[in-house]
């Protein structure tokens, strides 16, 4: 008698291992598995559980030479921009960084150093030609000042603008009354500063270790006025590859 498919679909369900016992046969949705790579894979998981975690950052002999000579002490400026100069070992021209930890986060602002010359800016106040070009997708500016009554016209651009932090804000200073008359606050020698975004504190840089002392000085002391002396709990200088100094002002 032939066989009908219900017939043959229920000899495939149970089959005989010729030991006494049965088993399904999955031969149409079977799955291979691969014991080797199993066991592999169960040493490999032993290897990176069994691995040491990273220990602290082992220093240089030069830094570590460089912090015996602040020797963790708390400077006035002028002496702590010389003790900078002297511990300074790197062979190119670092900077002089200034750390500020500061009584709220949010705070932000424009200031214009007396000796700092910066990387060069490229400011445009919000015109027409401005906004044919952002049409475009193209952005040939890195600072954009604008007025209020300009933000309708610039806001189908936010898209473009926002994720690169180029959109006017009143806190930064480049959403003002009148634009062409805040270009000047952006010149060469002008820093932007902020908190970090979790955290009231400020890092930015107020020269180069070759300047003189004074002139250090007097960019610092500049930064402090700016960010108010009431909001700085403590501040910290140092070069580019140096370790911290704290610092009274």
């Amino acid at each position: 008698m032939p066989k009908t498919k219900k017939t043959d679909e229920k000899e495939k369900k149970v089959k005989s291992s010729g030991k006494g016992e049965r088993f399904a046969d999955m031969s149409a949705n079977a799955v291979i598995i691969d014991e080797a790579a199993i066991e592999k894979g169960l040493t490999d998981e032993v290897v990176n559980e069994s691995k040491t975690p990273k220990g602290p950052r082992t220093r240089g002999k030069k830094y570590l030479e460089a912090k015996k000579i602040i020797n963790g002490k708390t400077y006035p400026l002028k002496e702590a921009i010389e003790v900078i100069k002297k511990a300074s070992f790197a062979k190119f021209n670092e900077s002089v960084e200034a750390h500020l930890n500061v009584s709220e986060k949010g705070l932000s602002g424009e200031v214009a150093l007396p000796h700092f010359q910066g990387k060069t800016r490229r400011v445009v106040v919000f015109d027409e030609n401005v906004a044919e070009n952002l049409k475009e997708g193209k952005i040939d500016f890195d600072i954009l000042i604008a007025s209020p009554a300009d933000m309708p016209k610039i806001l189908p651009f936010a898209k473009l603008l926002g994720p690169k932090g180029l959109m006017p804000n009143p806190k930064n200073g480049t959403l003002v009354p009148d634009p062409k008359k805040a270009l000047a606050n952006f010149s060469g020698n002008a820093i932007h500063y902020k908190t970090e975004k979790d955290f009231p504190l400020i890092h930015t840089i107020i020269g180069k270790i070759n300047q003189p002392t004074e002139e250090l000085e007097a960019n610092f002391q500049a930064l402090v006025k700016a960010v108010n002396p009431k909001n700085i709990k403590k501040a910290v200088i140092k070069s580019t590859m140096g370790p911290g100094i704290k610092v009274t002002f």
